[in-house]
């Protein structure tokens, strides 16, 4: 069952406002990289969870492209913050992807109003040279409440800057893979060589830059 038990614990501690923060797009071989940082008021009734479309609320990739739609529009409803930061395809080729993917998530910080007390974040790694108190938790997009909240923003923001990017370069399908190396968008890739949104550092591309 869904809990906000690690965001309770946290304000139980004296912290008033927990950001969960993700990421979307780290493996793509093409595209922006996508983060967002999900606050829950400190009232959020955490037994509303369970009678509402939030009691879904899962990893964004365990849930279909609706179900992250209708979670989508909810989050940004009812969260009390929603902060999204990205950083383009030259960003992650001149920084590094891991490089990118944390200013990503300080560029999402920024967006905030209401700065959090503490932040939870998705994987291995806790946000460098920043002054947040911040927890780094493996998987914390399918345990963590407001990471998992944070990871269908990041997600479904991302999805819908690739189906743009589709409009146009259609010939990549970028609507089907998003940028992530399917056979398709590898056979695609092949054909055509590189459009300007192909991250230039990735093996793949680089290997036919190459050629």
């Amino acid at each position: 069952m869904l809990n906000l038990n690690e965001e309770q614990l946290l304000i139980s501690q004296g912290h008033k406002l927990i950001g969960g923060i993700d990421e979307a797009g780290r493996g793509p071989l093409a595209g922006p990289v996508v983060a967002a940082c999900v606050i829950w008021g400190a009232d959020f009734d955490a037994e509303k969870i369970q009678y509402t479309e939030l009691k879904f609320l899962r990893d964004s990739k365990k849930l279909d492209e609706k179900r992250r739609e209708d979670l989508f529009k909810i989050i940004r409803e009812e969260a009390l913050e929603v902060g999204v930061g990205i950083c383009d395809h030259l960003t992650v080729d001149r920084a590094n992807i891991f490089q990118a993917t944390f200013l990503a998530m300080k560029k999402a910080l920024s967006a905030l109003k209401n700065k959090p007390d503490f932040i939870l974040i998705d994987g291995k790694f806790i946000i460098p040279n920043t002054s947040y108190q911040q927890k780094a938790i493996i998987k914390g997009d399918d345990k963590i409440f407001s990471i998992m909240s944070a990871s269908i923003i990041a997600k479904v923001t991302r999805d819908r800057l690739m189906k743009k990017f589709h409009e146009e370069y259609p010939e990549y399908h970028f609507d089907q893979h998003k940028g992530y190396g399917t056979k398709l968008h590898q056979e695609m890739l092949k054909k055509y060589g590189p459009c300007p949104i192909h991250r230039r550092s990735f093996g793949p591309v680089k290997k036919l830059i190459k050629k």
